[in-house]
């Protein structure tokens, strides 16, 4: 049975990550590949909608587009101000490049797979239904809209993903040095230190996933070790954003940061009197 696939990406790793699992690219299109084989499928193309300007998503469509995915970047709304702009925008992708191909492939696929948990795509599934295929839904178990459960047949992404990827026990303490450590070297570099630009950092040089480096900063407030402000630029559309500040009163952050410590010193003083 010839297949064609497509991924509402965000709104499955949003349904994992809720229940405690960062879905990566490789583990999708290990999970499309382990599917299509338990099912009988010959999988001939998966498409995958996601706005990768988003934080959690920088690197990863260049990872999909090697393991032969046809990513769609759509972005939905203005990175600056908090604007509905292009609501659901990966969804209305989805479904007119869905439409296309099976209007105009109509011999090609036999099955449509959509992976997503989102009710708003039943009226494509009808239309699909309609021209004589076969539909199949995949989604994260306790993520899926009622009216799509009659197509996913028992098939949860959630039960595979805690089955194949057993999330291990982060502990922030471990990565206490070398993440102080990275944060002076930013305060150094750079005029302040946006949390942005921090998880970013973190996350590349630490090796965590953004929810560790989430977590990990959470640790760092917790601990009094990291303080939080608002400061103002005049460079950016709103106006002010929010910064982070090392604790450089505690111990353990003047051993972490060593000869670097004066330089910071100066460096937020400065920063605290324009807060």
């Amino acid at each position: 049975m010839k297949a064609i696939a497509f991924v509402d990406y965000e709104n499955i790793w949003t349904g994992l990550l809720e229940r405690g699992h960062e879905l990566t690219p490789e583990q999708l299109v290990q999970y499309l590949q382990v599917y299509a084989k338990k099912n009988d499928m010959d999988l001939q193309a998966i498409y995958l909608y996601a706005n990768f300007d988003r934080e959690e998503f920088w690197r990863t469509q260049t990872t999909f587009e090697k393991t032969n995915v046809f990513t769609r970047h759509v972005f939905s709304k203005n990175n600056y101000s908090s604007t509905g702009l292009r609501h659901n925008a990966a969804d209305l992708e989805l479904m007119l490049e869905a439409q296309e191909i099976l209007l105009t492939r109509t011999a090609t696929f036999d099955l449509f797979l959509l992976i997503t948990g989102d009710g708003d795509f039943l009226s494509l599934l009808r239309k699909i239904r309609a021209w004589g295929k076969e539909v199949k839904v995949v989604g994260v178990g306790g993520s899926v809209h009622h009216s799509l459960q009659p197509y996913c047949e028992g098939d949860d992404l959630l039960e595979w993903v805690h089955h194949e990827n057993p999330e291990t026990e982060y502990l922030p303490e471990k990565d206490l040095v070398r993440g102080i450590q990275i944060i002076g070297t930013l305060q150094i570099r750079l005029p302040y230190v946006a949390s942005t630009k921090a998880r970013a950092a973190l996350s590349e040089l630490l090796g965590r996933s953004i929810p560790q480096v989430k977590e990990f900063i959470r640790y760092l407030l917790r601990e009094n070790l990291l303080t939080e402000k608002e400061h103002l630029d005049s460079n950016l559309k709103i106006g002010k954003t929010k910064i982070y500040l090392l604790n450089l009163k505690d111990k353990k952050i003047e051993e972490a940061l060593g000869p670097m410590l004066e330089e910071i010193a100066q460096r937020q003083a400065k920063l605290i009197l324009e807060v």
